[in-house]
């Protein structure tokens, strides 16, 4: 009866040591993807943080120059807008699935009409694509995730 108490305790005393580590993994593992998922967030910006992050249009007014250092996505958009609630779910489903490769701003063109107007925004919303390299594109309208991946790839990634 001993023995059969002593190796029960003793079963006891390594399923909680090994719950423990599994729990301090999981949790580990919890705090990465948290990490990851804050990391890869969409990003409203301001006209200034704008002209610092993105495209200093006031001391270049002739030359696009990209400030940035990863390829991104300038989504113009309002909070009153039917199209752009439908694709600000899509935008934030990239910036995760893309963290690391590509960055995902949003512009409030009601908060920011000197900037919207800069960029001759009409409808919205209005997506701005900028590769590292090379010129930006201009899309209007709500767009499917396949055609925003597609563009993602093609225009920002240089996949084909």
């Amino acid at each position: 009866m001993k023995k059969l108490l002593s190796l029960a305790l003793c079963v006891l005393l390594v399923n909680a040591a090994c719950g423990s580590e599994v729990k301090k993994s999981n949790n580990l593992e919890r705090t990465e993807n948290m990490e990851a998922t804050q990391n890869a967030q969409v990003i409203h910006l301001n006209k200034a943080e704008f002209l610092e992050k993105v495209y200093n249009y006031e001391k270049n007014p002739d030359k696009w120059t990209y400030e940035g250092d990863k390829p991104a996505i300038v989504d113009f958009y309002a909070d009153w807008c039917g199209p752009c609630k439908m694709i600000a779910p899509i935008l934030e489903e990239l910036a995760a699935e893309y963290a690391g490769q590509i960055v995902v701003y949003k512009i409030n063109t009601d908060k920011e009409q000197e900037l919207s107007a800069a960029f001759g925004i009409r409808s919205i919303p209005t997506l701005l694509f900028i590769p590292k390299e090379g010129t930006p594109q201009m899309a209007q309208g709500a767009m499917p995730k396949a055609e925003l991946k597609r563009a993602v790839n093609e225009v920002l990634l240089g996949q084909k």
